[in-house]
């Protein structure tokens, strides 16, 4: 039997979830995800759990934020004045904000607060500093 390595496009249905048991993500219900080990395309953590597995494996691993979306940084959150958001965006706690660092690399932040003046934005994944556990079962390898 065939186990995923290196250079392989695989196809995997996983759930991903909290410490608490809260979801993030699935894929259950829908199709499988599919990427290339090695490429870069998917964090460490997700490419090293998958790499060894045998087609039709299903197994549950815990990712540290080292290998996922990193620890969190305080230092990614700021206020920014209200008048840097355009009158025609409703702020709302949580809602994602798109903008374009100054070498024009799309970034993104979550409003954490605001009020007429400042507006608390964090610039960190919001995965960040969790360790992340996902129920993996391979489906696929080509």
């Amino acid at each position: 039997m065939s186990e995923a390595k290196h250079g392989d496009t695989v196809r995997i249905h996983y759930t991903g979830t909290l410490d608490d048991g809260t979801v993030f993500d699935s894929t259950v219900g829908g199709d499988p995800i599919e990427f290339t080990i090695g490429d870069g395309g998917i964090i460490p953590g997700f490419e090293i759990a998958v790499t060894g597995m045998a087609l039709g494996e299903s197994k549950t691993v815990t990712i540290a934020p080292a290998q996922a979306y990193g620890d969190y940084n305080a230092e990614m959150t700021q206020e920014v004045p209200r008048s840097a958001i355009p009158d025609e965006i409703e702020l709302s706690e949580g809602m994602i904000l798109s903008a374009e660092s100054p070498d024009g690399v799309p970034i993104s932040f979550v409003v954490k607060a605001f009020d007429d003046q400042q507006v608390t934005i964090d610039g960190n994944h919001p995965l960040a500093g969790r360790d992340l556990t996902f129920a993996l079962e391979l489906v696929g390898i080509r």
